[in-house]
């Protein structure tokens, strides 16, 4: 059996996402009858246990157990959520959500969604790979951050801020102008981020070009099977459920954003203390400055001794 099933919260996301990605750990009667749900989920949805476990070659014990190692309560159980999962009823909204949930269902199914999402995220990743990316940062001349679209750019833009506090030299760029003109002037030692989900805008896969040219390292945040992770050096792959409203989703964004965060502490770690002391530094000119602090500095200037110190208790 595999342990990680039942660290994951109630499985309000993809099932069958995550059958497919640990489908390969389980036990050879549960694969069976995984497989059996993943070639026909419209079918599985209608047929009965006895179905399944025919179909699967195994007994409907069985597909009870596997249903509940997943963490449903049982074959109806799961049925629901695999109805849920394929948008019935409410397929331009969010794949769990069905007509009729009340608030309480919205939250449960959209949090714990996303809290499945990540859990299994930590199996995603090649650790090879993101090792690999870390020591490339580290190493650095510069890190130029790519993104393009709304999301994307946020995360470039987070990213080189994280890298920077590092005192890693770093940009930003969601131009496809500025990207082309940065990536031109890359060399060997330099690095580029290059953040997208899509992972095809025709604009980012040019630039990346042009930085594979110059001899600079590519990581890649992003699907399996695109163009971009296709021309990388370093692919850092992320694979969660469609988002029925839009084509970047919560999820997505979410994934990356805590690898872009996990990247950072891996490539502080490498840099060692001298990293550290640049962030403590970072962070005190910040609050000094009021920029990290509930207090605007200036806000002091005209107090007492005994108000300042009153505030600084506080």
């Amino acid at each position: 059996m595999n342990e990680h099933l039942s660290v994951v919260p109630r499985p309000t996301a993809d099932p069958l996402a995550r059958i497919r990605e640990e489908l390969a750990t389980y036990s050879a009667a549960h694969r069976q009858v995984g497989q059996v749900f993943l070639d026909a989920p419209d079918w599985s949805i209608r047929a009965n246990i006895e179905e399944i476990a025919r179909l699967a070659e195994v007994s409907a014990p069985t597909v009870i157990r596997f249903c509940r190692a997943l963490g449903y309560d049982g074959f109806s159980d799961f049925k629901l959520g695999l109805a849920q999962s394929l948008a019935v009823g409410t397929p331009f909204l969010h794949r769990a959500i069905i007509p009729g949930d009340g608030v309480a269902g919205i939250l449960h199914k959209v949090l714990y969604g996303a809290a499945a999402v990540l859990t299994g995220l930590e199996k995603q990743i090649d650790h090879t790979a993101f090792e690999a990316a870390t020591e490339r940062i580290a190493a650095a001349g510069r890190v130029e951050c790519y993104g393009v679209g709304v999301i994307s750019a946020f995360l470039a833009s987070n990213a080189q801020a994280r890298f920077s506090r590092l005192g890693v030299s770093s940009n930003s760029y969601s131009d496809a102008h500025l990207q082309l003109m940065s990536a031109a002037a890359l060399t060997e030692r330099d690095v580029v981020l290059a953040i997208s989900h899509v992972g095809r805008m025709p604009t980012l896969l040019e630039a990346v070009e042009v930085a594979r040219e110059q001899g600079a390292t590519i990581i890649a945040m992003t699907q399996p099977r695109t163009p971009l992770a296709e021309r990388c050096t370093i692919p850092i792959l992320i694979e969660v459920p469609e988002d029925a409203a839009v084509r970047v989703g919560t999820e997505a964004y979410l994934a990356s954003l805590v690898l872009i965060e996990a990247l950072m502490v891996g490539v502080g770690l490498r840099l060692g203390p001298a990293a550290i002391d640049r962030l403590k530094r970072v962070h005190a000119v910040l609050f000094e400055h009021g920029v990290d602090s509930d207090v605007h500095p200036a806000l002091k200037w005209n107090w007492s001794k005994e108000e300042r110190g009153l505030a600084d208790r506080e």
